[in-house]
């Protein structure tokens, strides 16, 4: 047995069970212990950013750690901008980031470089294996990292050496440890700021998607206060069924006049909201300077707990119809082919406990009104802005939830940031269907700059933004994938297209030419 062998041992006596992977060379001898434990499911992406994303939409969607399997630094740096949006959506991930065998490190190999420092750029936990003996050991500690604080980012570099000696036996993860909660009196604080007229509860992570919602609605209820949650969070129930939870928008003004005059804002499981980026003469959060901001419960702290006492507090009202989403399912639309007859139609054909991956950028907004008409299902969202994302969050929430159908809903711009993940669910066989809205160009640009004060715009920016010349075929580059694709330019199309793909299992593509 060697240092790989004890490693993957660790992974599955732990109960990590699939690894999403990309290798290369100073990897082989941990490859070939995955080989000899086919109980663990490996999925080659062919982009460490598919690698990345989709171990973030695994963790979305199943609660459980993945684990990827990444080449030296440069490999790493491939995956960070997908490891940023897991780090913004608390997902919990180990990272096995291969390196040199240590006594080669004296060397500038070509693929040298710097891989503790790329690792704790963007990792809550980062540990170099030092000892064949101690890889189980530390494998181990970081699932118990990657599990702690609901949920974290955890890498351990494995230099080829640590790989391919001698070691015995394995670990099992402990559980992590017991999540921090608030003081008594931080409790009643939270509790006599939200029974003022018009305070607010600001939530995220599982009170968004799982029972807590019913809580936080009766403990807000019960104070008359209002529950809200920010834009962009890693999931959120929507459609028929769903608790009212007010969202916030995207844009600072609108988010202002949405905050103006609370008396108090409290935060349990979330961060004081900010704008997404900062613009001339708007300011930089949207709280009222007179609001109250009460930082409950942070992100790392124990969510269930705090609303089960300040519940106890408040107490409970009982909830009505008019505090859930009503079954209003919208007819399918007719006619011209716009955005928002395409949020609806997916809203007439879409499966009730669906997963809709949403990277739509400037057609998101669009879409939205219809898809909160649609059956309840689960949304989740670019938590980090880094675009890349949906098609490969789509792959590991496909992996969690082979029985659920998977929708998303794609910028041409972005999508063509991690295409490769088109394969990866072809030779999967994902039950994903893809939609692309073929704007040809990021549109979300021409948004931000007219957003700074830019009116007038020149050649420059035209060849900087539009995605034409030659305009891309995402039909074509389906095929290529392994994937079926097919082009709408009218509703009757794209109807028949999305109820087809509702229809069959398996990955499809519909490019939506708006």
């Amino acid at each position: 047995m060697n240092g790989a062998e004890t490693l993957v041992k660790t992974l599955l006596a732990s109960g990590v069970r699939v690894c999403f992977a990309n290798p290369g060379t100073s990897e082989m001898h941990f490859v070939a212990a995955l080989d000899r434990h086919p109980d663990m499911r490996c999925i080659l992406c062919l982009f460490e950013g598919g690698v990345s994303g989709a171990a973030d939409g695994f963790y979305r969607m199943s609660g459980e750690v993945s684990a990827t399997l990444l080449h030296l630094a440069p490999g790493f740096g491939n995956a960070f901008a997908n490891l940023h949006n897991a780090r913004k959506a608390q997902s919990g991930v180990v990272n096995i980031m291969g390196d040199h065998a240590d006594y080669h490190l004296r060397f500038e190999a070509p693929l040298k470089g710097d891989t503790v420092g790329i690792s704790r750029t963007v990792s809550h936990w980062t540990r170099v294996c030092a000892e064949p003996g101690r890889v189980a050991g530390d494998a181990a500690e970081a699932v118990q990292a990657a599990r702690g604080k609901n949920g974290q980012i955890a890498t351990l570099i494995l230099p080829a050496n640590m790989a391919w000696d001698a070691a015995e036996g394995y670990a099992v993860a402990p559980p992590p440890p017991r999540l921090q909660r608030p003081s008594a009196e931080e409790i009643a604080a939270a509790a006599r700021a939200l029974r003022q007229p018009g305070a607010v509860l600001l939530v995220d992570g599982p009170v968004l998607w799982s029972d807590l919602g019913l809580l936080a609605k009766r403990l807000t209820k019960a104070a008359g206060a209002r529950l809200m949650q920010p834009f962009f969070v890693s999931r959120f129930r929507r459609g028929a069924g769903a608790v009212k939870i007010e969202r916030m928008a995207y844009r600072i003004e609108d988010n202002l006049n949405l905050m103006a005059g609370a008396p108090a804002l409290v935060l349990c499981g979330t961060t004081r909201p900010a704008g997404f980026f900062a613009y001339p003469n708007l300011p930089s959060t949207p709280d009222d300077p007179d609001t109250r901001l009460i930082d409950l419960c942070t992100r790392e702290m124990d969510i269930e707990w705090t609303l089960q006492a300040l519940a106890a507090e408040i107490g409970e009202a009982e909830l009505g119809p008019e505090d859930f989403m009503p079954p209003d399912h919208p007819a399918l639309p007719e006619g011209p082919l716009t955005l928002a007859s395409v949020g609806e139609a997916i809203a007439a054909l879409m499966p009730d406990d669906s997963i809709v991956v949403d990277e739509g950028i400037s057609a998101s907004s669009h879409l939205a009104p219809g898809l909160k008409r649609a059956r309840g299902h689960d949304a989740l969202t670019i938590t980090g802005g880094s675009i890349g994302f949906g098609l490969p969050n789509a792959v590991g929430a496909a992996v969690a939830c082979p029985d659920r159908k998977v929708v998303v809903l794609e910028g041409d711009g972005s999508g063509m940031y991690t295409l490769q993940s088109l394969w990866t669910m072809a030779r999967e066989g994902l039950d994903v269907t893809v939609v692309i809205f073929a704007n040809r160009g990021y549109q979300i640009l021409r948004d931000e700059l007219a957003a700074v004060g830019v009116t007038e715009v020149g050649r420059n920016v035209v060849r900087m933004f539009d995605v034409v010349e030659p305009t891309l075929d995402w039909v074509a580059l389906a095929k290529g994938h392994g994937v079926a694709g097919v082009r709408v330019t009218d509703m009757a199309g794209f109807n028949a297209a999305f109820a087809e793909a509702m229809g069959q299992r398996g990955p499809r593509l519909i490019e939506v030419v708006c």
